[in-house]
């Protein structure tokens, strides 16, 4: 069984080759490949992931969330203007919410992170997130292999934030951060959507001036929260810090917590097990898309599933039984 679709390799090729070399134009144009949903970009981008798969797989990939007004982008670009400073190639990949009536979004991320958008050492691609599960925009994966293959060292995903199923992006990093606001309800709210549960690692953010005490205060109800928590290993036990991504004060300490997590989860070969699971969670999605799909392309398909859809909105049809018939109609 062939892992290869069948598409012209020369571009593909090329394309790899262009990217491996750092070419920043041959990269973007690359992801919106990746992106598209034509038939034809869609073989040649299969192609290229798949040429590019075995340069892939050694930057640290971090994804970062939290809710509206956190400072998510005001922390990337504090913590990847200190990376860069310190000689790495950081990529942003900002997901932008789409509007669920045009499917458009405002894509502004490059205007909040200033210092970022003009370093010649980070790359920031917004990406609208098209309504998938957790904010993330559906090539993400993809994408995020493409900016390691540039040698991007550090990959950096910043979610919509919006407070559910926040697991997508924790599904495809190796480190996920949750930003907090001391003094805004942010400490509970973040415990009862369950993010907390996900955290490798909790910041709350705005620890400077007047606002040093109230910050100091919400990171230790994080800490109590934390510890009636199970954790997601043995290895980790996640931190509780504050910072300030204004002043810049604990970003190298956050950065740090990284690392050390990053060193313990490869020595315990956590690290190595996780990758591979994701892997073949995203062979799930994509098939799960796939079937999706051709629900949506196939004329025939669409007009039973139009019919059952009609059916079951007027109480005539159960939902359970609607699903049987699909399914039957793909062979499943």
């Amino acid at each position: 069984m062939s892992a290869r679709p069948s598409a012209p390799p020369d571009l593909a090729q090329n394309l790899a080759k262009s990217i491996r070399a750092g070419d920043r134009a041959t990269l973007a144009r690359a992801i919106t490949l990746i992106e598209s949903k034509r038939a034809d970009h869609r073989k040649t981008a299969h192609l290229l992931v798949q040429e590019l798969l075995p340069f892939t797989g050694k930057a640290v990939r971090l994804g970062i969330t939290g809710a509206p007004g956190a400072g998510k982008s005001t922390t990337i670009d504090a913590l990847g203007h200190s990376l860069t400073a310190k000689g790495h190639k950081v990529a942003v990949l900002a997901v932008d919410p789409s509007s669920s009536r045009t499917g458009g979004s405002i894509l502004g991320d490059k205007t909040r992170m200033a210092r970022l958008a003009v370093d010649p050492n980070a790359f920031i691609r917004p990406s609208p997130s098209s309504g998938t599960l957790g904010g993330v925009a559906a090539k993400t994966r993809e994408t995020m292999l493409l900016c390691e293959a540039a040698s991007y060292d550090v990959v950096i995903v910043e979610t919509v934030g919006v407070g559910q199923s926040e697991t997508a992006v924790a599904d495809m990093t190796d480190f996920f951060l949750v930003l907090m606001v001391a003094g805004s309800g942010d400490e509970l709210q973040g415990i009862k959507k369950g993010i907390v549960e996900l955290a490798d690692m909790i910041a709350v953010n705005k620890a400077d001036g007047d606002n040093i005490a109230r910050a100091n205060a919400a990171a230790a109800d994080f800490r109590s929260a934390l510890h009636i928590l199970a954790p997601r290993t043995l290895t980790w036990s996640p931190p509780v810090v504050t910072f300030s991504a204004l002043t810049g004060n604990g970003i190298d300490a956050l950065w740090d917590q990284v690392l050390s997590h990053k060193a313990k989860m490869t020595a315990s070969g956590e690290l190595t097990a996780i990758r591979r699971e994701q892997q073949v969670k995203w062979m799930w999605t994509l098939l799960e898309e796939r079937l999706t799909a051709r629900l949506r392309s196939d004329p025939a398909i669409r007009a039973m599933v139009r019919q059952a859809e009609s059916a079951v909105a007027a109480g005539k049809l159960a939902p359970t039984l609607a699903v049987e018939e699909i399914a039957a109609l793909l062979g499943v």
